[in-house]
C-alpha cells in the first residue's frame, strides 16, 4: 500500500519539485505571506489531494498564534483544497486541541472540507496524548490523524524549543525523536486501538532525523495515508544527498531552517531529483 508524499518545496522550485507528489500539502503562512506560493496552488489542478496546513509548527517555532478556522477555510477555498488541519497547540494541555477541534468540525464539514486532527500534549504527557488520538481515532467526524514531529516527541518527554530561543535541537534528543512515532502506532496496535477505522487514516508530518524512517515504519504503511517533508528538496538544494547509513543522513537531520524565498540556483538539481527518487520508492 503505497504512502502519497507530499515533498514541501521553496516557492521558486515548486513547478520543478512537486511533480511527483502523491498529494499536496500546503503552508498557511506561506499562503498569507506570498502570492507567487499562493498564486501557484490556487491554479495547481493536478488533480491531487491538497491539505491545507495550519502551519502549526512554524507558528509554534515562532512563538506566534495558531490560525483560527475561518482564515483556514478562506485560505483552503483560495487554493481549492480538499482538507483542514485544524488547529493544534504544541507542549499545552492535549484537551485544548481537543476542545478547538470539536469547535472547529462543524464549520469545515459545512464548507465542505475534509478534517485533519493533530493531537498534542504537555512535555511528558503521554497519557493525555495517547487520550486525544484515541478520541480521534473513535471519531467518524475526523477524516485523517496527523503524527507531528513535534507532538510524537513531546509526548515522550522530548522539550521541544522555539526558534528565537536560540537552541538548536540537542544531540542526545535524535534517537527519541527519531523512533518516537514509532513507538506510538506499536503502542496504539498493542492495545488494539488500530481497530478503530485506522486503515489509511494517518499523515506523518515532516520528517525526523532521516528518510529512513518510513522504512522504520514499514509494518504501518497500511495506516499511513500520506507523509510530508522538505528535507528531499531541502537537503538536495544545499549538495547534501541521502545515503544507506541507518537513518538515511550520515550527520543527522539538516539544522538550517527552509528558507522558503531563496533562489539557490540548480546546481544540485540532481541531489533535490536523487533524494525525491530516494523517499518515493520508499513510499
Amino acid at each position: 500500500m503505497s504512502i502519497d508524499f507530499c515533498h514541501i518545496t521553496p516557492t521558486k522550485y515548486l513547478k520543478e519539485y512537486t511533480k511527483s507528489n502523491g498529494s499536496h500539502l500546503i503552508l498557511a503562512h506561506l499562503v498569507e505571506q506570498d502570492p507567487q506560493y499562493r498564486d501557484f496552488y490556487a491554479n495547481l489542478n493536478d488533480g491531487k489531494y491538497k491539505i491545507m496546513d495550519n502551519s502549526a509548527f512554524e507558528m509554534f517555532k515562532q512563538g506566534r498564534p495558531m490560525y483560527d478556522s475561518s482564515k483556514l477555510i478562506q485560505m483552503a477555498r483560495l487554493c481549492r483544497a480538499h482538507c483542514i488541519v485544524m488547529s493544534d497547540y504544541p507542549k499545552e494541555d492535549w484537551g485544548k486541541t481537543v476542545k478547538a477541534a470539536t469547535e472547529m468540525i462543524p464549520s469545515i464539514k459545512e464548507a465542505g472540507f475534509d478534517t485533519f486532527f493533530v493531537p498534542q500534549s504537555e512535555v511528558g504527557d503521554f497519557d493525555g496524548y495517547m487520550q486525544g488520538l484515541v478520541w480521534a481515532l473513535k471519531n467518524p467526524a475526523i477524516n485523517r490523524i496527523g503524527l507531528s514531529i513535534l507532538g510524537c516527541p513531546i509526548a515522550y518527554g522530548v522539550n521541544e524549543s522555539k526558534h528565537e530561543m536560540g537552541q538548536t535541537r540537542h544531540s542526545t534528543y535524535s534517537l527519541q525523536r527519531y523512533v518516537s512515532r514509532y513507538m506510538i502506532l506499536n503502542d496504539l496496535e498493542k492495545h488494539g486501538f488500530l481497530m478503530f477505522g485506522a486503515n489509511k487514516r494517518f499523515h506523518c508530518l515532516g520528517m525526523t532525523d532521516g528518510p529512513r524512517e518510513i522504512e522504520l515504519l514499514k509494518k504501518f504503511h497500511q495506516y499511513i495515508a500520506s507523509w510530508d517533508s522538505s528535507a528531499a528538496v531541502w537537503c538536495g538544494l544545499h549538495g547534501i544527498k541521502f545515503d544507506g547509513t541507518p537513518t538515511g543522513l550520515v550527520n543527522g537531520k539538516f539544522e538550517k531552517e527552509v528558507d522558503f524565498s531563496c533562489d539557490l540556483g540548480y546546481d544540485n538539481n540532481w541531489a533535490v531529483l536523487q533524494n525525491i527518487k530516494y523517499i518515493n520508492d520508499r513510499c
